[in-house]
């Protein structure tokens, strides 16, 4: 049984896997990051920076970086930090490697598309001996890899393991809130991005304040019938990995899915804009197997709807705004 946590790996060189590994570093945990790129660990252990997807951000000298998963291993921790659609080949390979019991820290926010399955029944399928927990809240990579403050949700069922993963992960800008509610606080992290791309569209169009306002509002509405329909707490859904994260999201262009929402609501096409983007933007992807979830439980998602149809390209902006605003007038509870 762990009494402390002394090393750490980190899956994923792209912006939250580098700033969550500089994190670790600013903590005074022994940090290896594992990218798939040669070019990007080449970047981090013989210039200190990562230039592909956080530009502009010294990383700590000590932080090393490798491509091989056997090497990473044997750490005390590891966090999951590859995007949500490859967190299954990913996972199954570490467990080759991985000692049981390891912590497996998810913090990809997403649902896996192929089989709607959220990040932590992935995780189980495909690392059965790890011992699981969600990092997840209002974070953007830049900010948190600059050392600016932030607070997260750390999500684990274990309580003692769960605040002793707080204690050592976090640092004093850095503030981790344990909780026990692994569904809720992945929830949040994963349909704030559907919702994101929906608020990005709001700005595009500049369909104004009062209409981005509405659409958060309502949005988390969606949020908090799907989480309730999959047995998340109502209070994790209100805090830091749910309407934390949704706000942020939601309100900023240095957002992926909002930004990706913006610029089809000025008319440019998704082939378009992911064409010109490097990293994964999660709601892209997350879109269908929300939907799908949705349906499967009989919950209303209309904004969820509408993104989806969308990106399906079943929907033109515009008409997906109208059917919106053309729904039957009802009761707000």
């Amino acid at each position: 049984m762990l009494v402390t946590i002394d090393s750490a790996a980190v899956i994923g060189g792209g912006a939250w896997g580098t700033a969550l590994a500089q994190t670790l570093r600013l903590a005074g945990r022994d940090v290896v990051l594992w990218a798939r790129e040669p070019e990007t660990v080449d970047d981090i252990n013989l210039r200190h920076v990562n230039r592909t997807f956080l530009p502009g951000v010294a990383l700590d000298p000590a932080l090393r970086a490798t491509t091989s998963l056997a090497e990473v291993a044997d750490r005390d921790v590891i966090l999951m930090v590859a995007p949500a659609q490859h967190v299954r080949a990913v996972a199954r390979e570490l467990a080759r490697h991985m000692a049981p019991g390891t912590p497996l820290v998810l913090c990809a926010k997403g649902i896996e598309q192929a089989t709607g399955k959220l990040m932590t029944d992935v995780a189980r399928e495909a690392a059965p001996d790890a011992t699981l927990a969600v990092l997840s809240g209002p974070s953007f990579a830049a900010d948190v890899a600059r050392g600016l403050p932030a607070a997260l949700t750390l999500a684990c069922e274990r309580e003692t393991l769960g605040r002793l993963l707080a204690e050592r992960l976090g640092y004093k800008h850095f503030r981790l809130y344990w909780s026990s509610d692994l569904n809720g606080a992945e929830l949040g992290g994963a349909v704030k991005n559907v919702l994101a791309i929906a608020a990005g569209i709001v700005d595009g169009k500049g369909l104004g304040a009062s209409a981005h306002a509405a659409l958060v509002t309502r949005g988390f509405a969606e949020l908090r019938r799907l989480g309730l329909g999959l047995g998340a707490r109502p209070e994790t859904l209100m805090g830091l990995s749910g309407l934390g994260d949704l706000v942020l999201t939601c309100g900023s262009p240095q957002s992926r899915n909002m930004s990706l929402g913006r610029a089809l609501g000025q008319g440019k096409t998704l082939t378009e804009v992911l064409g010109s983007r490097v990293a994964v933007t999660e709601g892209v992807f997350t879109a269908a197997a929300v939907v799908r979830l949705a349906r499967g439980l009989e919950i209303e998602m209309p904004i969820a709807e509408a993104v989806h149809a969308v990106l399906e390209g079943v929907a033109t902006v515009d008409d997906a705004i109208s059917g919106l605003m053309q729904r039957p007038f009802k009761a707000e509870d």
